[in-house]
């Protein structure tokens, strides 16, 4: 009996039986990453100067300081691809967000992505992002991150006189999204009775960045947790960082491009922007930015980029939707079908389709195409599950890997599962990143 169950049951692998001192040294490289880029310009900017440290005879192209792909050249048709997105879900300022109430003067903001409102609440946040001044010059802005620093408060509501928000609202209603506004100061330029605050602040900016309030409306200002990606655990095995859906996957992929051989198909790593809003507009996974990253390869390759060779590119090439899975919370595990969830520690995820309800808005990949990730895992000793999102009818979620499929690669979502998704600090597992990155560079190599 014992034989036949080594034989015929599936043998969930845990992670941490690896090399112990691989997985905690390739962590350290990856908390600092965290702490460097916390939107998608800044992980392009990080991206880029990788590059040029660590590229020989590799291609990048860049696409609006948000998009990013880093390209190997292969002599047969097609592509492996890993494409994960960059940005995350967070607070951005509004075109004009600058007003004084009660006192205090504050910005007015709009939230990014799926969060949860109260998460963001009393947390010390930082400001990233650009200023294009009316000259064109960019002002580039970054502050609340360093020790010195002053850090942002969005205020939260007293228990004190929270009863009527406790008792009688549901989540949706307590947590008013035009409330979420920003303290940014208190002192008032003179005794002046209107918009004195207002105006100090203004004199601050003009000082320090040299801007003044019609420059924020061509501005993209962005609020995110100011506190640091760290070990988490007595042991240290996990990471609590913010950014982690869906940067660690670029990140591993990033080390798995350079790290691995040079392969018969051309090997690309793709970073877009704007998956955490459903992939829409000129930086997302549904802009022309992967056609022209096929169309510079096959010029590259001495090949015409006609709309057949293009097609026929596409259709031999595979692809890894490089994004996470929701790992299972011990307090929460009844979201779950604990036969089809996926866990921490036990290594990178498969997760054959996405979507809500019966797979609607998924990419359902093929059986054919799962099989052979699973051989070439297997025989590379990369440590893997597979997962869903969460109970049928529970919920669920979207990735590009959709958008991805729509030009006939063969595609799957493949990434580590996350503790607390979608928040100010979510978990992860060092044995699952580090898996991650054996089961990128096995695909890219094999």
């Amino acid at each position: 009996m014992k034989d036949l169950k080594e034989k015929l049951f599936r043998n969930q692998k845990n992670g941490w039986f690896g090399n112990k001192e691989e997985i905690f040294e390739f962590s350290k490289e990856y908390i600092n990453f965290l702490n460097v880029c916390k939107t998608e310009r800044e992980t392009v900017n990080f991206v880029k100067t990788f590059f040029s440290k660590h590229s020989k005879q590799e291609l990048i192209f860049v696409n609006r300081n948000k998009n990013v792909a880093l390209v190997r050249l292969g002599k047969e048709n097609g592509m492996r691809l890993i494409a994960s997105h960059i940005d995350s879900p967070r607070i951005d300022l509004k075109q004009n967000p600058i007003f004084e109430d009660s006192n205090l003067c504050l910005f007015h903001t709009h939230y990014y992505g799926g969060i949860k409102k109260y998460q963001w609440l009393n947390i010390p946040l930082s400001l990233h992002g650009i200023i294009v001044k009316s000259d064109l010059e960019i002002i580039e802005f970054n502050l609340g991150e360093n020790e010195d620093d002053p850090v942002f408060v969005i205020p939260d509501l007293l228990p004190h006189l929270s009863k009527k928000v406790i008792d009688e609202k549901v989540v949706k209603e307590a947590f008013d999204a035009d409330k979420l506004n920003l303290i940014v100061g208190s002192i008032p330029f003179s005794k002046e009775e209107k918009d004195q605050i207002k105006l100090n602040i203004l004199k601050i900016l003009s000082e320090n960045y040299g801007i003044s309030e019609e420059d924020f409306i061509s501005a993209e200002i962005t609020l995110t947790p100011a506190f640091k990606a760290k070990d988490a655990g007595f042991d240290r095995s996990l990471i609590a960082g913010y950014g982690q859906d869906d940067r660690i996957c670029a990140y591993t992929s990033l080390k798995a491009f350079f790290d691995s051989k040079k392969a018969p198909q051309t090997q690309v790593v793709l970073m877009i922007d704007k998956e955490e809003i459903g992939s829409e507009g000129n930086t997302s996974a549904q802009s022309s930015f992967l056609f022209e990253i096929a169309i510079e390869i096959l010029k590259a390759k001495k090949i015409e980029p006609t709309f057949e060779n293009i097609i026929s590119f596409f259709k031999t090439s595979e692809c890894l939707s490089a994004d996470v899975n929701g790992a299972v919370n011990p307090m929460y595990k009844e979201v779950h079908e604990k036969d089809n969830a996926s866990y921490i520690n036990n290594g990178v995820v498969l997760t054959k389709f996405t979507g809500h309800g019966g797979k609607y808005m998924a990419n359902d990949a093929n059986a054919e195409f799962v099989g052979k990730i699973r051989k070439i895992f297997n025989d590379n000793n990369a440590v893997w599950q597979t997962g869903e999102l969460g109970k049928v009818d529970e919920g669920g979620g979207g990735t590009i890997a959709k958008y991805i499929a729509n030009h006939n690669i063969e595609t799957i979502d493949c990434g580590p599962a996350l503790i607390s998704m979608h928040s100010p600090y979510e978990i992860s597992s060092k044995a699952d990143l580090y898996e991650t990155y054996k089961a990128y560079k096995a695909f890219l190599s094999y």
